[in-house]
């Protein structure tokens, strides 16, 4: 007898461990205390309970707030959930009343509740940080106006551009990554409380009144697809992803620029290490973990993702494994942008180095050919064929195409024997990025519309 209750006591502490959420779903008890208290006003209002029991309701859930913004809250892991935890006190605290905070209403649509609250809030978190990230970016992309360095597509050299303008691509990115948040924020704001277990309630409630309380723009539609709805989860794990790729493609970048081979930047000391045995190295530990961290948030999604693909309707346990991920992802993409922020503040740009990289690889090949059309009528494809014969005779030379001579440009094809000194302008690396004038091109003259565009839209998102 005495061995089979020490199995029973075993299975079941065994069980409150692997059943448990409490260790990290406490993370939600201002929301759920928030919306017990939307709650029992409600249930108020609607005659449900006296406005005396709703008024100890309130006071002891305010009381165990404060118990557990000051660490003296006592979590036990029998208690389940934070839900459970937080009345169990709540019973201990103000007795009877407790117990009727529970009408018409059901922990699934409670956590439902509990969690969109948390995304909703977290959205605007991260938002807040995208936008001060924006603005650093801003404030680079108008030091740099004039400071050239080579376009690139396959990782080859292609066609000079600004700085700025390479800012203003990333600018454009975290943008459409800010406005996700906001469709986030507008697609998700419904009130799930009141959809009780699956079905509703019997109870006269009044979705609406908590609704206004919870600052939610209204009810959702069907209580079985509330409590069993994780789509605004997987949302902000979307919307983090898309997040996280950006500062991935940004810190490649970095990592590159800052090597010996290219010598385009130099990340601050307070953001990089160096090596444990070679004291020459400074490492760019900052982008190579936030590219690291891209595919711990990845697999956050996927994990969601998996969870939610065979799940009959309504609520079952298993979104009972939603929350971990986006809790982590939500630490990772807020830490994240708090230190690429500061890492592209006190970032130092190389310009001479930039602009050396410009005459390497012929940057302005593409203007010599546009030229010859223009100047004296050629088929475009003629005009290529004569273009790589400049390069080639340029390649001879040691020399970029930008660097040739007149004379030297004369005897690189018998086709060009007369051609004047106008082209030694359209050779120029800088010149050639100020002639892309087009809406969204890299002339200083579009440059400097993207960044009024984008300051417009700093203010209008404040």
């Amino acid at each position: 007898m005495q061995n089979n209750q020490i199995l029973k006591n075993t299975n079941a502490k065994l069980l409150d461990e692997f059943n448990a959420s409490l260790p990290f779903d406490k993370k939600l008890y201002k929301y759920d205390i928030a919306g017990s208290i939307a709650h029992s006003k409600m249930l108020a209002l609607q005659n449900i309970i006296s406005i005396s029991d709703q008024e100890k309701i309130e006071n002891g859930l305010k009381q165990i707030e404060k118990e557990i913004d000051e660490g003296k809250f006592e979590f036990n892991i029998e208690d389940e959930d934070i839900h459970m935890a937080i009345e169990k006190r709540l019973t201990e605290l103000i007795g009877d009343s407790a117990k009727k905070l529970h009408t018409a209403r059901s922990r699934n649509d409670q956590v439902a509740l509990d969690f969109t609250m948390y995304v909703l809030d977290n959205a605007k978190k991260i938002n807040q940080k995208l936008k001060s990230f924006i603005e650093v970016l801003l404030n680079l992309a108008k030091n740099h106006i004039d400071t050239y360095l080579p376009g690139m597509t396959h990782l080859q050299h292609a066609q000079p551009v600004s700085f700025a303008y390479y800012i203003l691509a990333y600018i454009s990115m975290f943008q459409r990554d800010y406005e996700r948040f906001e469709s986030l924020i507008d697609r998700n704001n419904y009130n799930p409380l009141g959809s009780a277990a699956l079905a509703g309630t019997p109870h006269n409630i009044d979705r609406f009144k908590t609704t206004n309380l919870l600052n939610f723009k209204a009810p959702t539609q069907n209580a079985m697809d509330s409590v069993s709805n994780r789509d605004f989860a997987l949302d902000l794990l979307y919307n983090i992803s898309m997040v996280m790729m950006h500062l991935s493609r940004l810190s490649e970048e970095l990592i590159l620029w800052s090597s010996y081979e290219f010598k385009w930047i130099e990340i601050c000391n307070e953001y990089a290490t160096t090596s444990s045995i070679m004291p020459q190295k400074k490492n760019p530990d900052v982008p190579e973990l936030l590219r690291g961290k891209t595919g711990r948030v990845y697999g956050n999604l996927i994990s969601l993702l998996t969870v939610m693909k065979g799940l009959p309707l309504a609520y079952n346990k298993d979104t009972q494994e939603d929350k971990e991920g986006v809790f982590d992802s939500v630490e990772t993409v807020l830490i994240s942008l708090e230190i690429i922020t500061e890492v592209m503040k006190c970032i130092k740009i190389n310009k001479d180095n930039m602009l050396k990289a410009c005459k390497v690889g012929h940057l302005t090949a593409t203007d010599f050919a546009d030229f010859l059309v223009k100047k004296y009528n050629l088929a475009f494809r003629e005009a290529y064929y004569i273009t790589k014969d400049v390069v080639s005779f340029a390649t001879s030379l040691n020399k970029d195409i930008s660097e040739l001579s007149l004379e030297e440009i004369k005897k690189a094809n018998e086709k060009l024997s007369n051609i004047d000194s106008e082209v030694l302008d359209v050779l120029d690396v800088i010149n050639s990025a100020n002639s892309r004038n087009s809406y969204g091109g890299t002339s200083k003259e579009a440059v400097l519309v993207q960044i009024e565009k984008v300051d417009s839209w700093l203010k209008k998102s404040k």
